[in-house]
């Protein structure tokens, strides 16, 4: 199968390693194919934070494949083939909200949801978190809307309200808040 390169996910195993072909290369996807068949693959979450504590986070836009209108992290992505996922995170920060910033690679997480329209995420995510405090500038194909959200607020939220956010960051977003209270000093 002939994958764009901007359209294809690496394959993982769930140790995060790459998948390879009997031939040596490296096992690719289409991105839409890989949501049709649930195909477990690398992708990025970027969680920012400001000083107050409070969280970035965006409306995905209408448009979007799956998830639209739902409330979520600050920003994610699928790494190219070849691509390191923290340049993955830092090219899809500055093209899906305008940010620059350090960022640190918190930890990385298995999880599999069902998105509808015959959809499934199955991801093995890196999840970066950085700082940052001044007003985004998002890409309006990307993102419907954005807010800063105390950190605590957002925590009693996603129990309250679930079905507005969406299923990745209802199901780090625990971790993504205990790493930020240990303080993430040591940013790439």
């Amino acid at each position: 199968m002939q994958v764009a390169e901007r359209d294809a996910v690496v394959l993982v195993d769930e140790q995060g390693r790459d998948k390879y072909q009997d031939d040596g290369r490296l096992s690719i996807s289409g991105k839409i194919e890989a949501h049709r068949r649930g195909q477990l693959h690398r992708a990025v979450s970027v969680f920012i934070f400001n000083d107050g504590n409070e969280i970035l986070l965006q409306k995905r836009a209408d448009g979007k494949y799956h998830s639209p209108g739902k409330w979520t992290n600050t920003c994610c992505t699928h790494p190219v083939p070849g691509e390191s996922p923290v340049k993955a995170a830092r090219s899809r920060l500055v093209e899906e909200m305008g940010i620059v910033t350090q960022l640190t690679e918190a930890f990385a997480f298995l999880y599999r949801a069902d998105v509808g329209n015959g959809l499934v995420e199955n991801e093995f995510d890196h999840v970066f978190v950085g700082v940052f405090n001044q007003k985004p500038n998002p890409d309006p194909d990307e993102v419907s809307d954005w807010k800063w959200t105390p950190a605590k607020e957002l925590r009693q939220e996603l129990d309250i309200n679930p079905d507005e956010y969406s299923p990745w960051l209802r199901q780090c977003f625990s971790e993504v808040f205990e790493y930020r209270l240990r303080d993430a000093s040591g940013c790439i």
